[in-house]
């Protein structure tokens, strides 16, 4: 598409063309500012990056509100567009040029689909697919082969199901939630009560909640509890290889990273985010806007706010200044031990 095409979609008020009207190229694509070739369209973040427009062969650049990014583009005769957000509008971007695999609505011959099982309008069900008795399944909802989808579970419209996910039992799922290959949502939580021959087993009644709009990763896990439910808050993002545990409650538009995993019994605020391999102990409590680097590990309560690292996790503040202090320990305690020498010394004279 043309450049003034590609403004209009993007409702872009402020770009080049106002001033260049003659410079509008045809944009085909999209790639990294240092991959870009002629025809293709990319984004600059901020100042420290603005070295990358002089030597950039994008043919469009999205770039944040600054007249010297925006000057330095428009001499190489780079068309641009201002964005408040210019990684946002390049991902709105890249959803103009491409658009993931989505099969046509049918049911593949091999699909077994229980008689009382409801499928909705327009679903698309893939070869091998199982879905069993009392599920339900939405208008409009992709699922992928090898699935399966247990007795009395639902999955809302527009969803997506990747090929090789279960969904246990009783699981509810909502609207325009995506679901990749291997994960398990609402497998039986680890409960075992110690007895004096070994371990009884806990059944888990509960059942697993995704409100609309969760998106979970490759071969994570998402347990229900024995009694009660897991809940994954509405718009939440979890990455490959997370385990939520039984009785986990995620409020709205979380965030985990790969490998991370949340004990029994954790409740996270709105707009959590857990980088990668951040390890949460049960029952915590996670306050609202938390952000835990990566490899934390998490004990105790974090009030609102907070930014944490380490393990046990500590405000990031502390943690700098104590990694200021830690290249010096060898040094510290050879002073300390003369000192101590000499306390010694004075002490016998």
């Amino acid at each position: 598409m043309r450049f003034g095409q590609l403004v209009q979609k993007l409702n872009a008020e402020q770009h080049s063309l106002i001033a260049q009207t003659e410079l509008d190229p045809e944009v085909v694509g999209v790639a990294a500012i240092d991959e870009a070739s002629p025809g293709l369209i990319s984004y600059v973040e901020g100042a420290k990056f603005a070295a990358q427009i002089d030597t950039t062969a994008a043919s469009v650049l999205i770039l944040p509100k600054d007249t010297t990014l925006q000057a330095k583009a428009a001499e190489r005769g780079i068309a641009w567009i201002e964005a408040r957000d210019p990684r946002l509008m390049f991902a709105q971007t890249i959803a103009l040029f491409y658009q993931p695999f989505h099969p046509l609505p049918s049911i593949h011959p091999s699909a077994v689909i229980a008689p009382d099982a409801e499928v909705g309008a327009n679903a698309a069900i893939g070869a091998y697919v199982v879905i069993q008795a009392g599920a339900k399944i939405g208008d409009h909802v992709c699922i992928h082969p090898n699935v399966v989808v247990y007795p009395q579970a639902s999955v809302g419209d527009r969803t997506i199901l990747h090929a090789n996910c279960v969904i246990h039992e009783r699981t509810q799922i909502g609207a325009d939630c995506v679901i990749h290959s291997g994960a398990i949502i609402g497998s039986e939580g680890f409960g075992f009560v110690p007895t004096a021959e070994g371990w009884y087993k806990m059944e888990q009644s509960g059942r697993t909640v995704l409100e609309d709009g969760v998106e979970v990763g490759c071969n994570t896990t998402i347990d229900r509890p024995a009694v009660g439910e897991t809940r994954i808050g509405r718009n939440s993002k979890i990455d490959n290889l997370v385990q939520i545990g039984h009785g986990c409650q995620l409020a709205e538009a979380c965030v985990m990273a790969a490998q991370g995993g949340l004990a029994g019994g954790v409740k996270l605020g709105k707009r959590v985010i857990l980088g990668g391999q951040v390890g949460v102990a049960n029952q915590a409590k996670i306050g609202e806007g938390v952000q835990a680097a990566a490899q934390s590990g998490i004990h105790n309560d974090i009030k609102p706010g907070e930014i944490v690292i380490g393990a046990p996790a500590i405000p990031y503040r502390v943690f700098l200044k104590a990694s200021a202090v830690f290249p010096k320990l060898p040094e510290m305690q050879k002073a300390l031990r003369e000192l101590q020498k000499r306390l010694e010394d004075l002490l016998k004279a």
